[in-house]
């Protein structure tokens, strides 16, 4: 795994960390100014534009592959055509969009909601605002993916976080200066959208080399949707599977059991920021590599991310207790932490199945990975009400972690790269992990068991290095360097 792949690697995670730095410090800043029924509205509203993403289509992803691919060919004319032809699909499904959640959102709070007639009112002032922020969305979607595609990620991550503070500290500005209402807060977040939206555009548009509007082309765009459209579902059983725990603890033990595994799972999924930057570096360029050269990539990425993110692992699982105590109290840790402990390991897998998944993707054949997911859901379903049903918690937790493992298995399988020696890696890592959930078991003192912990992620990486050339060469690089300056 070259050089570039692991500053790309770096930069991404960088871009990942940033706005949920930013998110953290600001938000207890608007529940002050705004209210906290205010504050869960306007939650509620982004939660909404969230959900209508699905209007993508998968185009972005689609774009970004074929702008690789055209791009590391050097063939400025397909990157134009792909370029346009993709902005035009989202432009139009995101105004379609936008009038939807217009007359939907209209519907929903007059007979739905229960706030009170003045929010009422102020929910109708910002309707209209709301249906703006969904095409912009959409088309912010494939500037990204044109970026991407051309592996610019730190032209990407540049306008990402300028991007992030615009959208949380504008609407913050303009409630303090004018007035805290919906109206205000969603205006000055639209307009942020639209200046960060502008600023990604003309990035995309420099990237590439474009210097004039076109229309869309309808055998690219039939292209675009065959590959988006298995993207999409893929990413739609993704959403419902990450949701349907929550879903199916409440229904079946009720809001206080909610509670009891969300908080946890919220920490944990924090944790995959580390694959998702890897992710985000891989898929441009597996797409414009030839198929040999993409699965010697992919297998190293897998070894490189079982070095990186297996201490991360062993550190999450032996700090996650102590952690729960100090944050949220007792009662909470007492109940979260083994459940939390559990999906750790279900992430650390879920994290090298994203790898085998886009190696696939991006190959051309996102209608395999799709089928996973699809074939997945019912099962996973089943297994979970079971689990609930027998063992409460640790069933759901159980039931998440035999979920990534079907997903390790299969999309691994699917890929057709030599598994061997992967597998072999994999069980090798995944020991230490176990080792880690015994000491967090047997060790009721928290700094034994922290301290054991820092022992084992230290062996860990001894081991990763020991058994593993490609970071052995990483290792002796870096010694060479530090005895360099040393002498210097």
């Amino acid at each position: 795994m070259d050089k570039g792949i692991l500053r790309n690697v770096a930069i991404n995670l960088f871009g990942l960390v940033m706005p949920t730095f930013v998110s953290l410090v600001t938000v207890p800043s608007y529940i002050r100014l705004l209210g906290v029924e205010r504050y869960g509205v306007i939650a509620l509203v982004w939660t909404l534009i969230g959900y209508f993403s699905v209007l993508d289509l998968g185009m972005s992803m689609a774009a970004q592959n074929q702008i690789s691919k055209a791009y590391a060919s050097n063939d400025a004319d397909a990157c134009e055509r792909v370029f346009w032809s993709a902005f035009w699909l989202n432009f139009t499904t995101g105004a379609i969009g936008g009038l939807l959640i217009y007359s939907g959102g209209a519907l929903y709070t007059a007979y739905f909601t229960h706030i009170t007639p003045e929010l009422r009112h102020e929910v109708y002032l910002a309707l209209p605002w709301l249906a703006v922020a969904i095409p912009l969305a959409n088309v912010s979607w494939v500037f990204a993916g044109a970026i991407n595609g051309a592996e610019r990620f730190g032209i990407y991550n540049t306008n990402q976080t300028i991007g992030t503070f615009l959208f949380q500290l504008l609407p913050l500005g303009a409630a303090w200066a004018f007035a805290p209402n919906l109206q205000t807060v969603l205006a000055a977040a639209v307009f942020a959208r639209f200046a960060a939206a502008v600023l990604l555009g003309r990035s995309a548009l420099r990237v590439l080399g474009i210097r004039k509007m076109r229309g869309p082309r309808l055998d690219t765009s039939k292209a675009l949707f065959n590959f988006g459209g298995w993207m999409l579902i893929a990413s739609i059983t993704t959403m419902i599977a990450d949701s349907l725990d929550r879903m199916m603890l409440g229904a079946g033990l009720g809001a206080r059991f909610v509670t009891y595994y969300t908080v946890p799972q919220n920490l944990v999924t924090r944790l995959n920021m580390v694959p998702n930057a890897l992710v985000r570096t891989l898929f441009p360029r597996l797409s414009a590599l030839g198929r040999e050269h993409a699965d010697e990539i992919a297998a190293q990425s897998l070894q490189f991310l079982n070095a990186v993110f297996t201490p991360i692992g062993i550190g999450a699982i032996v700090v996650l207790q102590p952690f729960l105590q100090m944050w949220v109290g007792p009662v909470i840790a007492e109940h979260g932490a083994p459940v939390g402990r559990v999906l750790i390991i279900a992430v650390w897998l879920v994290g090298q199945a994203s790898v085998t998944r886009i190696l696939i993707q991006s190959q051309n054949n996102p209608a395999a990975a799709a089928r996973v997911g699809l074939v997945e859901l019912p099962l996973f379903a089943g297994i979970l009400w079971l689990g609930i049903a027998r063992f409460g918690l640790p069933g759901a937790a159980a039931a998440v972690l035999l979920r990534a493992l079907f997903d390790y298995v299969v999309l691994l399988w699917l890929s057709r790269i030599h598994s061997r020696t992967i597998i072999v890696d994999m069980f090798a890592h995944l020991s230490f992990l176990a080792a880690a959930l015994a000491i967090a078991w047997w060790l009721p003192d928290a700094l034994y068991a922290i301290g054991a912990g820092v022992v084992l992620a230290l062996a860990n990486a001894v081991w990763s290095v020991a058994t593993t050339p490609m970071l052995r060469g990483y290792a002796r690089s870096l010694l060479f360097r530090l005895n360099s300056r040393k002498s210097a």
